[in-house]
């Protein structure tokens, strides 16, 4: 069964409303919240973009949307209760819309007391995963930090304590290289 579409909103009221409903459930970046408002409204006429920019400007003017605060927030939640590095926060907040000197800044204060290595080690404990035993657990290992955000000087050091040999973690460094290119 498929959902039915929300009805559309057609005066200023109404959207306001409906935004601040979607503000209380959760926190949303500007880009995020006007994507959502976009499907209320006729967002091919000049009436329904008119509407969602003076919805927007509003809740600015309000402090209820704040992309600086949004993005704080959201990157030192993922620091602290996911343990994600830095690269994996700064990529979820570019898809959440957050680009520039904004994103820049958070990040920066967010993670300015941050030891990487250690940050890490928190990462592979709350997954529990283990000193990897051959080159298949390594390159686990090695997948899962790249994935949650760690420099890959980072993950070497780590994977070095650890004893992994230096033919794996050579392969590991070649199919990085690779994959950037």
């Amino acid at each position: 069964m498929a959902f039915a579409r929300g009805r559309r909103l057609e005066t200023e009221s109404e959207l306001y409303e409906y935004a601040l409903g979607a503000l209380g459930r959760r926190m949303r970046t500007v880009a995020e919240l006007k994507r959502l408002l976009r499907n209320r409204v006729d967002a091919e006429s000049e009436i329904g973009k008119t509407l969602v920019e003076l919805v927007v400007r509003r809740l600015k003017d309000q402090g209820y949307l704040n992309d600086a605060k949004y993005a704080l927030a959201y990157s030192t939640f993922r620091r602290d209760n996911e343990k994600y590095g830095q690269r994996r926060v700064v990529t979820d907040l570019k898809s959440k819309g957050v680009v520039g000197e904004i994103l820049e800044e958070a990040v920066a204060v967010s993670f300015r007391e941050v030891d990487e290595e250690k940050q890490a080690r928190e990462y592979l404990r709350r997954k529990r995963l283990q000193k990897p035993q051959d080159k298949k657990q390594a390159a686990r290992v090695f997948r899962q930090l790249m994935r949650a955000g760690f420099d890959p000087k980072t993950i070497f050091k780590i994977l070095r304590k650890w004893d992994v040999d230096d033919e794996t973690l050579e392969a590991f460094e070649d199919a990085r290289k690779d994959s950037e290119e």
